[in-house]
């Protein structure tokens, strides 16, 4: 198995972080109209939002730490840590291209679209088939949570698709913070796969 890289637990752990953080500190600035049930995390960084740089600084936050956690995820199939490299990418695009205050974008839309899917598919490619690969890593945990990060981002499209008090905003967090998650769980195992590695040879020793 190939040694992770160090700093891939620190940005792993800051994804959750600066999106949730991102998020809570951004909706308090908004006017008492503003919905988080309803209401999306693209218009805490749309022209029409109150201190848009917030939310913007968090996404694009968010875009780097999927990008460095891809980098460093080496225990991961190549494929795997392509599209959830793909998914940062992506997400650098959304904060790069934020909703204008009237209608809608297509740039911004096609570049939520690529970040989501590429969020909720990395797992289903980047397990591996060796006896030494971390738990969370192998084919069931991927796959299962491939079902489950796919499910949530549908169910987001639905309520997108919806009446106008769909719960959009509601949806959209809970698949953003559990695609947030998903690597920082990833980044969990590989480290405790790791350590059990380390410690093999030294009880062999003693």
């Amino acid at each position: 198995m190939r040694a992770m890289a160090r700093w891939a637990p620190l940005s792993a752990a800051a994804a959750p972080v600066l999106l949730i953080g991102g998020w809570t500190v951004a909706e308090g600035r908004q006017p008492s109209g503003f919905d988080p049930v309803t209401d999306t995390i693209s218009a805490l960084a749309g022209h029409r939002a109150t201190d848009r740089w917030l939310m913007t600084a968090a996404l694009f936050g968010l875009g780097v730490c999927h990008l460095l956690t891809a980098l460093g995820l080496r225990p991961a199939a190549p494929a795997g840590r392509l599209v959830l490299g793909i998914g940062g990418a992506a997400t650098l695009l959304v904060a790069a291209f934020p909703l204008p205050r009237l209608g809608a974008s297509t740039v911004h839309g096609a570049a939520a679209f690529v970040a989501f899917t590429a969020l909720a598919l990395w797992p289903a490619v980047a397990w591996r088939r060796s006896t030494a690969t971390p738990r969370l890593l192998r084919r069931p945990p991927s796959l299962s949570a491939f079902a489950v990060l796919l499910g949530l981002i549908l169910w987001f499209a639905v309520c997108l698709s919806g009446d106008a008090g769909a719960p959009v905003g509601l949806a959209e967090r809970i698949a953003a913070g559990a695609q947030a998650l998903w690597p920082l769980l990833v980044v969990a195992s590989c480290r405790r796969a790791e350590a059990t590695s380390r410690a093999g040879p030294a009880v062999s020793h003693s």
